[in-house]
């Protein structure tokens, strides 16, 4: 079967015209979807409203702190982590919490002066909220939650327990509250996912 010229003209003015229009559609507009991870508002130390969603495309630490805990002094390594890592797009996120013999009996204003003249702290800081129970905050419903997610779900053990966000904003590691957040493992998983 032969083609018409007219025909092959036709269709290359078609082509042509097309990618014309592909090349000077403009850049594409990159489109991040907020997880329902992020999808919430949470109130910061200073009693301001955070947008979680600001976070996306960040890789995040979710870590629930108190400050008379034998763990307490893990402020000291998440700073250290925050620090090396806050210029790659690493974030920590604290919520002190008085779910565990209560060893977070500070108000928010207390729990700030604490974390900045015991240890510096200068990642973001959120009021405090309840990390279990019949009260349980809806961040920590979601994340401890089997069916939304049944690898890393479960109730939070202790202060200082820590969720690995990655910048997608899924949860892809969990360590306990014992586990330090400058032991080799956790620095190799924030690594990957940085």
């Amino acid at each position: 079967m032969k083609i018409q010229p007219a025909v092959r003209r036709a269709s290359a003015l078609l082509i042509a015209t097309a990618l014309a229009g592909a090349a000077f559609a403009g850049p594409r507009k990159e489109t991040r979807v907020v997880t329902p991870l992020l999808n919430r508002t949470m109130k910061s130390l200073d009693g301001k409203p955070v947008n979680l969603a600001d976070y996306r495309g960040k890789v995040l630490m979710i870590v629930n702190t108190a400050s008379k805990c034998g763990n307490t002094p893990q402020y000291a390594g998440l700073e250290e982590v925050y620090n090396k890592y806050k210029d790659r797009g690493f974030v920590i996120l604290g919520f002190p919490a008085n779910n565990f013999l209560s060893q977070e009996p500070g108000n928010d204003a207390q729990i700030r002066e604490f974390c900045t003249k015991n240890y510096g702290v200068t990642f973001p800081m959120f009021s405090k909220i309840s990390v279990k129970g019949k009260d349980q905050d809806p961040l920590y419903k979601f994340l401890t939650d089997k069916t939304t997610d049944p690898q890393f779900g479960g109730d939070i053990d202790w202060n200082f327990a820590k969720f690995l966000v990655n910048r997608q904003g899924q949860v892809v590691a969990r360590f306990k509250a014992g586990h330090k957040p400058t032991e080799p493992d956790v620095i190799a998983a924030i690594e990957h996912e940085l």
